[in-house]
């Protein structure tokens, strides 16, 4: 009897990599084809259905067979450090990341599609800060909600007929945000805008005046009175669309 776990197991593990890799590991004894059948489809079409919701522009653009091939090839190989459904999605990136015989652009269209969600479901909360507070002297806060990203590839703009042979000269800069009333927005940012968000997320920023005019010296803006000015105005326009919550409280 004390035998009888230990052989449990092994049978358990031996159904698991069957049902996830059939061509490489047999099933074990004495189950029926059919019964491994609804098995092998049910875990697979769960994983599939899941993944394709996900990255519907992924899937539309490698088209049936390569998508179905990745799929199985992360359901077969890839070892996930999670048990949640909501994280599948970031997993699948991490499986994507290190492999070098893909397309270049589909890590970060895998990235760009995954942000969507990864924003629906984050549950971060704002740090203290006062909403009203200036902007030029005070230390601008950032929300969590709000991201700016920089991809190599226009990942925008992929899908089925516009894939791009070679990533272009200059990154594509966007900020991806939830509003107040919990959408997800996208917007294509400026270098300078992206380069601003990126001083303001430093906690070594003194502050947005600071900020801005150290903007200012490394676009080497011919007058920097102007630029402040309307620097001041862009966290202005930040502030009321939720990307700056305003600044650190003292």
């Amino acid at each position: 009897m004390a035998e009888a776990p230990e052989t449990l197991r092994a049978q358990e593990f031996a159904l698991a990599r069957h049902v996830r890799d059939p061509a490489r590991h047999p099933p074990p004894p004495g189950i029926e084809e059919r019964r491994l059948a609804v098995y092998r489809d049910l875990f697979y079409n769960s994983l599939e259905n899941l993944l394709a919701g996900n990255f519907p522009v992924i899937r539309r653009t490698l088209g049936d067979a390569a998508w179905h091939a990745l799929v199985r090839r992360f359901y077969a190989e890839y070892r996930c450090q999670t048990p949640l459904f909501t994280e599948i999605a970031r997993e699948f990136i991490r499986f994507l990341e290190p492999l070098d015989d893909v397309p270049g652009w589909l890590p970060e269209l895998a990235h760009y599609e995954w942000v969507e969600l990864a924003l629906q479901i984050a549950e971060d909360a704002p740090p203290p800060h006062d909403p009203r507070g200036d902007l030029l002297g005070g230390r601008p806060v950032l929300s969590p909600l709000a991201w700016a990203l920089a991809y190599r590839w226009p990942v925008h703009r992929i899908g089925p007929g516009a894939i791009p042979a070679a990533p272009p000269d200059t990154p594509t800069l966007l900020l991806v945000r939830r509003d107040a009333a919990g959408e997800v927005r996208f917007s294509e940012l400026s270098p300078l805008l992206y380069r601003l968000l990126e001083l303001l997320a430093d906690d070594a920023c003194p502050g947005g005046r600071a900020a801005l005019l150290a903007l200012a010296a490394e676009a080497q803006a011919p007058d920097p009175d102007a630029f402040l000015r309307e620097g001041a105005a862009m966290l202005e326009r930040l502030r009321a669309e939720g990307v700056v919550l305003g600044t650190r409280p003292g």
